[in-house]
């Protein structure tokens, strides 16, 4: 099979000839339709996450079609749609598997970091870790819902409940379809852009935000909650400036440079600062029976595989409108 290999960070992915995976037991063999590309790959590949398993493949927004399965599976079929998220593996033993927390987990497996992804024809997958997805998409609209979506809807959850005015920070493929949540859950949606990034912004109204700006900007109302999902630490603090007091501020990304230093009077007044750690099934489970009924609608670019360092360097200069997904 084709796949499009890491072999060390900073360096561009290879398209190559993989052996094809075969499924153990509880495994199923996957074969790839398509891939989102997410900003996390971007972190490894950068070595801001700094342990993956060399030489890797790459991708956790994998949807593709059950053809093989392994001893102990039960719930899948061949031919079977499946999609495939970042949370591969876990425990299920440690104190945070035990008490309902698997996102924490103190051994867990990640897709394409710990596990090889989807940047290739074919992949093999832990059944408990996939899930059927809805009809209403198609395969490439469905990729993203696997962690853009799975990850904006864990960092909404963790805003509280149902926040009216509610910023986001950095409009990319998680924003894009967590906004359209909030919305249709009765939010007003204030977008914060790249300063001076007009197309994130035409982007961030016709999905219906009250109100863009760029990130070094003040809303005009005070917000309830404030998501990140731009890796920027400066942007805590302007977060926090722009929250009302008991306000919350979620950070919904994997990795975030350093945040500055900041006076306390900006957390004072009981607001308070989270992040946002891998996801649950559960979580899955729920964003995925959500999005139809919104209707949630993702914008994709499909990319061909080969394409993969292409797809990579638009997110980077952040050239894309929602996510680019790769089709084998």
């Amino acid at each position: 099979m084709k796949a499009m290999v890491m072999h060390a960070a900073h360096e561009p992915l290879r398209l190559e000839e993989l052996p094809m995976p075969t499924p153990g037991p509880g495994q199923l063999l996957i074969k790839v339709a398509a891939c989102g590309v997410c900003r996390t790959d971007l972190h490894i590949i950068d070595g801001e996450l700094t342990r993956p398993k060399l030489p890797l493949v790459l991708g956790h927004e994998i949807v593709g079609h059950v053809s093989g399965i392994g001893e102990g599976v039960a719930g899948f079929r061949e031919g079977d749609r499946v999609g495939v998220p970042w949370l591969g593996h876990t425990d299920g033993t440690c104190p945070y598997c035990r008490m309902g927390r698997e996102n924490l987990c103190d051994n867990p497996g990640f897709t394409g970091y710990d596990i090889n992804g989807g940047y290739a024809e074919y992949t093999v997958a832990d059944h408990e870790y996939c899930f059927h997805l809805p009809e209403a998409y198609s395969d490439a609209e469905a990729a993203p819902l696997l962690c853009a979506g799975l990850i904006g809807y864990r960092t909404l959850k963790l805003a509280g409940t149902f926040p009216k005015r509610l910023g986001i920070y950095g409009f990319g493929a998680a924003a894009h379809i967590i906004a359209q949540v909030a919305i249709g859950q009765g939010a007003d949606v204030y977008a914060l852009t790249r300063p001076g990034d007009d197309a994130a912004q035409a982007f961030a109204k016709r999905l219906g935000a009250v109100w863009t700006g760029g990130s070094d900007e003040t809303p005009p109302e005070p917000l309830d909650a404030a998501l990140l999902f731009a890796p920027v630490g400066a942007l805590i603090p302007a977060a926090l400036k722009a929250v009302r007091k008991g306000g919350t501020v979620v950070s919904g990304g994997i990795h975030m440079s350093e945040i500055p230093a900041f006076s306390y009077d900006l957390l004072w007044e009981e607001r308070v600062v989270k992040s946002v750690a891998n996801l649950t099934r559960a979580d899955a489970e729920e964003f995925l029976a959500l999005a139809p009924t919104i209707p949630v609608k993702t914008s994709v670019e499909p990319m061909p595989l080969k394409d993969a360092n292409i797809a990579l360097e638009r997110l980077r200069d952040g050239k894309l409108e929602g996510a680019a997904v790769l089709i084998p």
